[in-house]
């Protein structure tokens, strides 16, 4: 991959130092003491309850926003197929809600009898053009005024909660688009889901919430709290599992988690259930379409199925990266400017191959509900054939359904509208589980006298295949994601089936080791990889590692790293710092108003929010560090007292008031994985590298620069 491309869009994220940010809201809180004595109790106990509520409306607003855009989709969905001629408004269910099924339903009409015809040409043709029709508008609202309501948004999230910000984001004017282009891509029939795009919404709501909160506004600590709360509700009501969300958001969302953190955002995600729960949108008291519960137990003798379907859901989740990464590159390069023309392509080759199949013509949640129900009745068509020409049926059509899903998944994710890849993952695992699950049933009607089915009873159900949908639907969620504790969780929130804890972590495992060996990490990181944004983690002090093994101490081999293993090269600060002459410095005395101008443009340009401030040009002496801000303010400050006595542009200009707090400093010899674990636990901007004596300046390293070597290191 080329470096220039892999960072390209670094300059859109500015950096948040936590330091400094930490700093700030201390000298407030002991300026607001010092202010109010006897009142101190009061403050503290305020800022805490104003934390606590934001996080409680936000939980709020999210589970009721989620519950209307499942209605919106819903109804889409259904629009495809047909109309309700007791109200045009009312979806499939809500029109037939008397009748036990739609198809006793005479209020609901298929678009061919509502033409007064019988014309199965008539019905795709207005499935494919109602399809095709959403995924256009989608696309064209998103694109003309939400350009960020694009994609599922959690690769930028993931930056965004590590210390980046991007402007506009997680605006309302953003949120407004990705909620009314979601309802419209999931019910255009694109093989997307709305389960990563819920995040982003969650992220927006909780940011919207937040900015009302001048405290809030002003702390960048609190407003991350407030965004990673809400990240943990999205997920809770995207899947209907409060506790799974909290643990996705502690798992793969944020790198830094506190305890405070994590009781929030379990108060938001509750409140978030809850409040879907209260809508209740589809009518059934259930907060997804795919809830279900089990009431059978599964056999030692059906393990190996087990591992056939984490194999499977690894494969897919490796192959899926693997194929859409090429699929992004070729968007990039060719499909830019067709952002409209490409979903409208898409929905409409998906519709018109997915109607063919009875299992993709369904809405997928809608889908993923039946998948993984059990035949409780022991119906003889359907998904409920055990067995003879009914049960091949079933098999091929899950089958199909299978590869249309992963072909239109690999092709949509990532087009310029909100979507997600969760559920139409969900969706491919848990056809292939109940395709697997048909098989073993079947072989076991045949041959009841195989060792393998030794310990099932002659005369009651032995194979579930709605479990083997379940187990399937975990191993393509963990394959494609490379979240494992989080899908183990989420999965028994939503089944309820303690009992299948165990094979549940044993699909996730295979799938996790097996989709690992294919490409290493999920989507998300792929694609923060792809598209150029920063994210600096944990992961990446193996990364520097390896580049300190590789010869990336060229040039300085004399300097060693003081942290070094014994017998391991290491990578030293020096190797990757930016030198001195590179960097924009301000003496403390002596520089003029031009002077500073003409280093403040330069700064401007670069896009440098900081200066390091030396004694003076020549002996680099360091002094301090100095924020633009405060240097615009002692600017400001030269300027009224030239004014005031008639200097001109040659006044001199002093620093000493506007240097911040003592900035964080390190040595050249320093290993290059301590500064990132300095950058990762403390979080500062930048770290300013000094000689060996402490006093001269050498060089500064950011995040982005260690982010910058990494990558090219990488290429």
């Amino acid at each position: 991959m080329d470096e220039a491309k892999s960072t390209a869009r670094f300059d859109e994220f500015t950096t948040v130092d936590w330091m400094d940010d930490a700093a700030r809201e201390r000298q407030q809180q002991l300026a607001q003491l010092a202010q109010h004595t006897h009142g101190a109790w009061w403050q503290t106990a305020y800022a805490d309850i104003e934390a606590w509520l934001v996080v409680g409306v936000s939980g709020v607003l999210i589970g009721v926003l989620t519950a209307l855009i499942s209605i919106v989709t819903e109804w889409l969905s259904d629009l495809k197929l047909g109309t309700c001629a007791t109200g045009w408004w009312l979806n499939r269910k809500f029109c037939c809600w008397q009748h036990d099924s739609a198809d006793a339903c005479a209020a609901w009409r298929t678009w061919d009898a509502a033409m007064g015809v019988e014309s199965g040409f008539v019905r795709w043709a207005a499935f494919v053009a109602l399809g095709t029709a959403m995924a256009a508008t989608c696309a064209h609202l998103v694109r003309s005024y939400a350009p960020l309501a694009a994609g599922s948004g959690l690769p930028e999230i993931k930056a965004i909660l590590s210390g980046f910000v991007i402007g506009g984001f997680m605006g309302a004017w953003t949120l407004a688009m990705k909620s009314v282009g979601l309802a419209l891509a999931v019910g255009s029939g694109l093989s997307v889901g709305k389960e990563g795009p819920a995040v982003h919404m969650g992220c927006c709501v909780g940011s919207v919430v937040a900015r009302r909160f001048a405290r809030l506004r002003r702390s960048a600590a609190a407003m991350r709290e407030a965004v990673a709360a809400s990240a943990a509700a999205g997920v809770a009501v995207a899947f209907g599992a409060p506790i799974g969300g909290v643990l996705f958001a502690l798992e793969d969302l944020s790198t830094r988690f506190p305890r405070r953190t994590l009781w929030r955002s379990f108060f938001c995600a509750l409140l978030a259930t809850v409040s879907l729960q209260a809508m209740d949108p589809f009518w059934t008291g259930k907060l997804v379409l795919f809830q279900a519960s089990y009431d059978r137990d599964w056999r030692f003798f059906e393990l190996p199925f087990f591992v056939l379907l984490g194999v499977f859901g690894g494969v897919y989740g490796g192959t899926c990266i693997r194929l859409n990464l090429h699929v992004a590159r070729f968007r990039r390069r060719r499909l830019r400017h067709r952002a409209v023309a490409e979903a409208a392509v898409l929905a409409l080759a998906t519709a018109a191959v997915a109607y063919a199949n009875r299992f993709t013509r369904r809405d997928m949640g809608e889908l993923l509900g039946e998948l993984l129900q059990e035949c409780r009745d022991g119906a003889p068509h359907g998904l409920c054939a055990a067995y003879g020409a009914g049960a091949r049926d079933v098999a091929w059509a899950l089958l199909g359904a299978t590869a249309i899903r992963a072909a239109g998944t690999v092709l949509a994710y990532g087009c310029r509208v909100p979507c997600g890849i969760f559920v139409p993952s969900m969706a491919i695992g848990a056809s292939f589980g109940r395709l697997v699950g048909v098989v073993a049933q079947a072989l076991q009607q045949a041959h009841p006298a195989w060792r393998l089915f030794a310990h099932c009873a002659p005369d009651a159900p032995c194979i579930t295949p709605a479990t083997y949908a379940f187990l399937g639907a975990a191993a393509a969620m963990c394959g494609v994601t490379k979240v494992a504790v989080a899908v183990v969780v989420i999965m028994y929130e939503l089944t309820g089936a303690l009992n299948f804890i165990v094979p549940t972590m044993i699909v996730v495992i295979v799938a996790r080791v097996v989709g690992d060996a294919i490409v290493e990490g999920g989507i998300s990181e792929q694609l923060i990889l792809l598209n150029g944004l920063p994210l600096l983690d944990d992961a990446d002090i193996d990364a520097v590692n390896e580049m300190g093994e590789v010869g990336g101490i060229s040039g300085i081999s004399g300097i060693t790293g003081a942290a070094a293993a014994p017998g391991r090269a290491c990578l030293p600060v020096a190797a990757i710092m930016r030198p001195v002459d590179d960097v924009v410095v301000l003496p403390a005395a002596g520089l003029t108003r031009a002077g500073l101008d003409a280093r403040l443009h330069d700064a401007a340009r670069q896009g440098v929010r900081g200066f390091p401030v030396v004694d003076n040009d020549h002996d680099l002496r360091l002094v301090g560090y100095a924020s633009t801000e405060a240097v615009a303010r002692a600017r400001a400050r030269a300027s009224a007292a030239a004014g005031d006595s008639g200097a001109g542009a040659g006044a001199a200009v002093s620093l000493a008031g506007a240097l911040g707090p003592a900035p964080v400093t390190v040595r050249p010899h320093m290993a290059a994985e301590t500064a990132v674990e300095i950058f990762c636990k403390l979080g500062p901007r930048l770290i300013l590298v000094t000689a060996e004596d402490g006093a001269h300046l050498l060089g500064l390293l950011t995040r982005k620069d260690v982010l910058r070597h990494i990558r090219a290191a990488h290429a």
